[in-house]
């Protein structure tokens, strides 16, 4: 039952198209149809080498659109958005419009933003800028993704860094943000390399697990969360490693995907997400493959630190028992016995996945305490201290 007290906020999402060959909706939407200059933000190659790019390109000359292209190589900066903006701003852009994974669709949505604006993106972002407010004028924006992993498609900001000992991952935020249209085809993920898929998936998984254990979630948010949570379960091994092309499981993991970004949206996210941003940072390596290698260690602490006090502990406890039961299929009365289930599934995904410790991109030992200052935890359902970060950090070497 829920008590008399009981309330949430839910974010509105983006106008959803989804399901395997829906991209060639893409040239029928009014954003499209009517435009006459569009921002096309790709990959840096992968999305170029695809019969939908080829399709699109021949669509858009005989619509006669004019098309702009930025090409995004790992993940965006400041002046990735700032150059773009500065080449394009004096022209007509009707529609921004992004296909390829999380880089590429928060730099179209970064675009998007700036590109009324006159000011540098910087002075925007959360925790590293001047505190301007953005005002949330942008340009229409369309989402397409090719991989199942952000949910960037449906969240109202564009993670932005700059990698170095004064690096930094900050957010450009607004409720307006959030993408016009999030126009989801499992077919662009088919291409998508085993370690990419892998890694996406991880940071899927890490979203979900994040959003349903989080202070903030609500019942709500807890069955999107599941639903997603069971999706990755039965698909992300199979599509990572020796089932590629099987187009259900692929849609699977984009639905997981999506709903991650809803989730998360809504009820934030855990410690985990934190060193995503900390050591993302500091270090050159894939969001997703921070997500899958910290999170194993991340729900051992934060299970070790609520058992020190089962008591006062057992909503959240129950919750990760049941995460366990759900991962592992198994039905176990004991919650310790749940719990602990849980983190070998975890790591065992991980080993299955051939994810690496962070150790092999150069993170040592005694980086692990610079990065515990940097990483937040506010929504885990424990708070950790600089210490337990510092050990998770050293446990995933």
């Amino acid at each position: 039952m829920l008590g008399s007290s009981f309330a949430f906020k839910f974010s509105r999402t983006p106008n959803i198209i989804f399901g395997p060959g829906k991209f060639r909706c893409l040239t029928d939407l009014p954003l499209i149809k009517n435009a006459r200059c569009v921002i096309l933000v790709i990959g840096s190659k992968s999305f170029e080498n695809t019969a939908q790019c080829a399709w699109l390109t021949n669509e858009l000359k005989r619509l006669r659109i004019e098309a702009m292209t930025v090409r995004v190589a790992g993940e965006p900066s400041p002046d990735i958005i700032d150059r773009a903006v500065s080449e394009y701003r004096n022209l007509k852009v009707d529609t921004v419009v992004a296909i390829g994974g999380g880089s590429v669709i928060d730099t179209g949505k970064a675009i998007s933003a700036m590109i009324l604006k006159n000011e540098p993106v910087i002075e925007y972002l959360e925790g590293v800028g001047t505190g301007k407010i953005h005002d949330g004028t942008k340009i229409p924006f369309i989402a397409v993704p090719t991989t199942a992993g952000t949910g960037s498609e449906a969240t109202k900001n564009a993670v932005l860094g700059q990698v170095g000992s004064n690096g930094f991952k900050n957010s450009l935020r607004h409720d307006n943000f959030i993408p016009d249209i999030a126009l989801v085809d499992p077919e662009l993920t088919l291409t998508c390399p085993s370690n990419v898929t892998a890694a996406s998936g991880m940071d899927a998984l890490c979203q979900l697990i994040g959003s349903y254990m989080s202070i903030s979630a609500f019942p709500l948010t807890d069955a999107l969360a599941m639903s997603g949570i069971e999706a990755i379960r039965d698909s992300l091994i199979d599509v990572s490693t020796d089932d590629p092309g099987n187009i259900e499981k692929r849609t699977k993991m984009s639905y997981a995907a999506l709903v991650s970004g809803i989730t998360l949206a809504n009820a934030g996210l855990c410690a985990d997400h934190g060193f995503a941003s900390s050591i993302g940072a500091l270090f050159k390596i894939p969001h997703g493959a921070i997500c899958g290698i910290i999170l194993p260690e991340t729900v051992r602490m934060s299970i070790n630190e609520l058992m020190a006090d089962k008591r006062n502990n057992e909503y959240h406890l129950r919750k990760y028992a049941r995460l366990g039961e759900v991962l592992t299929g198994s039905c176990c009365d004991n919650i310790e016995k749940a719990c602990n289930e849980l983190v070998e599934f975890l790591k065992n995904l991980k080993t299955a996945l051939g994810l690496p410790g962070l150790g092999e991109f150069g993170v040592t030992e005694k980086d692990a305490g610079t990065i515990a200052l940097k990483t937040s935890n506010k929504n885990n359902p424990v708070r950790l201290s600089t210490e337990a970060l510092k050990q998770i950090v050293i446990n995933s070497l």
